[in-house]
């Protein structure tokens, strides 16, 4: 057992990964006899069979599959604690693994990345834009350290703290020298041609689900998967869309129109792993996006 390093659980968690030796050893950049024989070397040292290798891919036994779990522990942990012995309380150096839906790079994850930015200069970020199950996972096998996205149902082991009301209007090009429209009622989108996002967005299952409730079927006109696009496309041309109140605020071509009876409201929120780690970064930017959240005026979580 003392023979055992590092090195032979990742070995063994890559041939695991790939189902096979070859493709493992190109991944680890060694030779696929070496890694073969350091596989052996683990289950010498074991006295355990840990892979099948009978089948056309290779498999993990049943003892396999109890080990790799524990060793995906171990290398998780083992990275933990890393961070945490490099962490340093004055954030004079320091890394943030950040996670968001798509929906917060169009109004949120500016301001605030460039506020961190602004306070902590020497701090290294990295955001990765994805769906929210993905960041929970993400976040379970400690390859993130915080994420935004909303609260319902998690996962287990993911811990939501609240941070505000996300609301939905109608959207369309302002128009100049007019008034603050009126609210309209829900039926009224019957008759309108709307831009809405792609069905990969949780944004418009949301909205499906509002119209389906009411029983109204506008006529989609055109799905984009960028945020983005839809608001050029609604500045340009006389199609409506579905957005945040919050992305409204920052687009003064963009006017928000509410809904009769509105759209339901969802409460984005901060997640993170229960018991895991947290680094002086991640505390001071958990700060500071309550802060920002609070200065912006956003909603605050009912």
């Amino acid at each position: 057992m003392a023979s055992l390093e590092l090195r032979h659980l990742r070995y063994l968690l890559a041939v695991a990964e790939h189902g096979n030796f070859t493709r493992a050893a190109e991944e680890l950049h060694i030779s696929q006899p070496t890694l073969s024989q350091q596989i052996k070397q683990l289950e010498r040292a074991l006295d355990v069979q840990l892979l099948d290798r009978t089948g056309r891919t290779v498999r993990l036994t049943d003892a396999g599959a109890v080990y790799t779990d524990h060793a995906q522990r171990a290398l998780r942990d083992l990275a933990a604690a890393e961070r945490a012995v490099h962490d340093v309380q004055d954030l004079s150096r320091g890394h943030l693994r950040l996670g968001v839906t798509p929906t917060f790079t169009a109004y949120l994850v500016g301001p605030l990345i460039t506020e961190f930015r602004t306070r902590h200069p020497r701090i290294g970020l990295t955001m990765t834009e994805t769906t929210q199950d993905r960041i929970e996972a993400a976040l379970l096998a400690d390859d993130l350290d915080l994420g935004i996205a909303f609260t319902g149902p998690h996962l287990p082991g993911i811990t939501a703290t609240p941070l505000f009301t996300e609301t939905l209007s109608l959207v369309t090009a302002t128009q100049h020298n007019r008034t603050p429209p009126e609210p309209l009622g829900v039926r009224v989108l019957q008759e309108r041609e709307l831009a809405l996002l792609s069905g990969d967005f949780a944004t418009r299952g949301h909205i499906d689900d509002y119209l389906a409730d009411h029983r109204v079927a506008p006529r989609i006109a055109v799905e984009a998967n960028s945020i983005q696009a839809l608001i050029e496309i609604v500045q340009h041309t006389t199609l409506a869309t579905v957005l945040p109140d919050a992305i409204t605020h920052d687009h003064p071509h963009l006017t928000p129109v509410p809904v009769d009876p509105p759209l339901p409201t969802r409460t984005v929120a901060l997640l993170r792993r229960d018991g895991a780690y947290r680094s002086a970064v991640g505390r001071a930017f958990t700060q500071l996006t309550h802060g920002l959240v609070r200065a912006r005026g956003y909603t605050p979580p009912s």
